[in-house]
């Protein structure tokens, strides 16, 4: 490979899409837009619903949860995409989103911004894992959090 050739791969942008499989994919996205400020990602072209697009694709009504997503409605941060896949969540996740709940706050002003999150997020399906207190240096203090199907996060 040449240096040319380097160069013109090395400057190819490429966008990142997070996937979740899951068995409900619009519960899903409806909480995780509710979660990071995203919004469910529009039906295509000038439809006012995604029932009303999928039911002119042709898409049976049984198969109308297959899939959702969720942006950011300022285009910056990374599409999520919901799956629905026929098996449980079995195992814990080797990735995990880490939700910036807290940033520039330490100490028990940190916590107590991450706590009122949790709750939140509680409130729209989350469950409440544990907590670890902030153990500096290093350590700034965390909440883990699954979402509604088991998936684990954390409000960081």
């Amino acid at each position: 490979m040449t240096d040319q050739n380097r160069k013109q791969e090395s400057a190819v942008t490429r966008d990142v899409q997070i996937t979740f499989d899951c068995a409900d994919p619009a519960r899903l996205a409806t909480f995780w837009a509710e979660a990071l400020g995203y919004q469910v990602q529009a039906p295509p072209g000038d439809f006012e619903s995604w029932d009303q697009a999928l039911e002119a694709m042709g898409v049976p009504p049984e198969n109308r949860n297959d899939a959702s997503a969720v942006v950011d409605p300022e285009g910056t941060r990374p599409r999520l995409f919901f799956q629905r896949v026929p098996e449980h969540k079995q195992v814990k996740n080797r990735v995990h989103l880490d939700v910036r709940a807290a940033p520039g706050l330490e100490g028990d002003e940190r916590m107590a911004a991450l706590e009122a999150e949790a709750e939140r997020l509680v409130s729209h399906g989350a469950k409440r894992l544990s907590r670890h207190e902030p153990a500096p240096p290093l350590g700034a203090g965390h909440l883990i959090m699954a979402d509604p199907e088991g998936n684990e996060f954390c409000l960081d």
